[in-house]
């Protein structure tokens, strides 16, 4: 744990010294008072970084035991025969596709957008807004994006089995800090193969299109699916109209409370 620990103090300053002096000379917004959260921010950059690895270990290899038995065993077999490069690119793609279908039920199912509307709290959009989620959020995020590699048998047991979904957390948490990035970025026609800054924070926005861009890293599947938004402007505010508490122990809890605000019960209305 000590290890693991010193390696997100690592990773962190790292983050900051890249993305820090790029917000601050390319921002696309400044934060206004009271919008910054930079304690409960770093609480959620390191219990989601620990947590799924605690957690899902056991859920992960119980749950890929199940439902092998529903499908042929040849595909698995074909597929843990592929060679790495290929098995790591089907299982980028396999992972993102669990993402989006995991974040968009997220948006529409009532119970689990109580906890999904931390995320969407954040009324400034920067690099760590990438892990400001509530655990319960991320652990079901994520679980959805690796099943399906063990089910298929792009991932398994071992060192060679544990590589792939390694990558793809890995591959997803730097792109996921790009994409939530305050940098007045654009890239041009690779917009249409990448998800970048721009795409992603118009999901930030606060009414007309939170229910867009659900992808983390493929935006075809928005264009697949009918929630593509890319225009080319970029948001002018960014939050959610579902109340969520300023304080880091009454966003955690909040969610688990019997009542459900009104807010967050019709997601049809934004």
């Amino acid at each position: 744990m000590a290890e693991q620990l010193l390696r997100l103090v690592v990773w962190l300053c790292l983050l900051c010294a890249i993305f820090l002096p790029l917000e601050r000379y390319f921002a696309v917004r400044q934060a206004q008072p009271g919008e910054r959260q930079h304690w409960p921010d770093l609480f959620y950059y390191f219990a989601n970084s620990l947590l799924p690895i605690l957690v899902l270990a056991v859920p992960l290899a119980l749950c890929a035991q199940l439902a092998r038995n529903l499908i042929p065993v040849a595909i698995p077999e074909t597929l843990a025969g592929l060679p790495l490069a290929q098995r790591l690119l089907l299982a980028l793609l396999v992972g993102d596709i669990g993402a989006y279908w995991s974040h968009r039920l997220a948006h529409s199912w009532p119970l689990l957008w109580r906890f999904h509307a931390v995320h969407h709290s954040a009324a400034h959009v920067y690099f760590l807004t990438n892990t400001r989620a509530h655990p319960v959020d991320l652990l079901f995020t994520r679980l959805c994006s690796l099943l399906p590699l063990y089910v298929l048998g792009l991932a398994g047991p071992g060192v060679a089995g544990s590589a792939t979904p390694m990558a793809v957390i890995l591959v997803g948490s730097v792109w996921g800090f790009f994409i939530h990035s305050n940098i007045r970025v654009r890239l041009g026609p690779l917009e249409w193969l990448l998800s970048t800054p721009a795409f992603h924070h118009w999901h930030h926005t606060r009414h007309e299109h939170v229910d867009r861009n659900f992808a983390a890293m493929l935006p075809v599947l928005d264009r697949i699916f009918g929630t593509h938004h890319l225009p080319p402007s970029w948001p002018a505010e960014y939050g959610s109209d579902t109340p969520v508490s300023c304080h880091l122990v009454g966003q955690l809890a909040a969610p688990f409370a019997a009542a459900v605000p009104a807010a967050t019960v019709d997601r049809s209305e934004t």
